[in-house]
């Protein structure tokens, strides 16, 4: 019973961890060496692209999505989908697909003179998987080694581990005052049932002790 219930505790706290990871906003530093659009067909990583642009039709298993393709400090080539989120998750309320594209298409720079810039974005990058991050926001930066201190991260993860702590204690009250008492009272329960059942047994054992003399 214990591995079960650390079993489903670990479980648990890595979907947390994943869907954090995923959802809240990460930054890049990185010199945009193009943009592109490609007709994307939509399967079973389709969860993992947001719904149409706001005012297009979203029931379509493909249509056109934007691309900002990069270079970390690093050289690692990174490429980003640019999609609107509109009302929808991640409540980042981006409707500025086409203005965010002409804003990247304008930072682009070579290598022997890059324009270094910092990618606001959310969600992973996966080659085997063909899943792109979602850029937010792009802006010039002049030093590749900008400090850039997610603020917002912070605070969303202070609130809540401080929520997530005030529910854990609260249900701790609430075991302990409503909980354990009743589980106390079943247990006692059964170990009287049990020794009644013992004496009982005791005594019916004695009656028959009685017909064999």
């Amino acid at each position: 019973m214990g591995y079960i219930k650390w079993a489903f505790w670990i479980t648990f706290w890595v979907l947390i961890v994943a869907f954090f990871h995923y959802t809240l906003p990460q930054h890049d530093v990185a010199r945009v060496s193009d943009t592109y659009e490609k007709r994307i067909d939509f399967g079973e990583n389709s969860i993992f692209w947001a719904s149409a642009d706001t005012g297009n039709d979203a029931t379509t298993v493909n249509r056109d999505v934007f691309f900002i393709q990069t270079r970390l400090t690093n050289d690692t080539v990174m490429v980003y989908r640019n999609e609107d989120t509109g009302w929808g998750w991640p409540p980042y309320f981006k409707f500025d697909t086409s203005n965010l594209q002409a804003e990247a298409a304008d930072l682009k720079s070579a290598a022997d003179a890059p324009q270094w810039v910092v990618i606001k974005h959310y969600g992973w990058r996966n080659e085997f998987m063909s899943i792109f991050p979602n850029a937010v926001s792009v802006r010039a930066v002049d030093d590749p080694d900008v400090r850039i201190i997610p603020w917002l991260n912070i605070i969303i993860l202070i609130v809540f581990a401080a929520i997530a702590w005030a529910i854990w204690v609260r249900w701790r009250r609430f075991r302990e005052a409503k909980i354990d008492p009743v589980m106390q009272d079943v247990g006692d329960s059964f170990a009287d049932a049990g020794d009644s059942l013992s004496n009982t047994g005791g005594r019916v054992k004695r009656w028959l002790g009685t017909w064999r003399r």
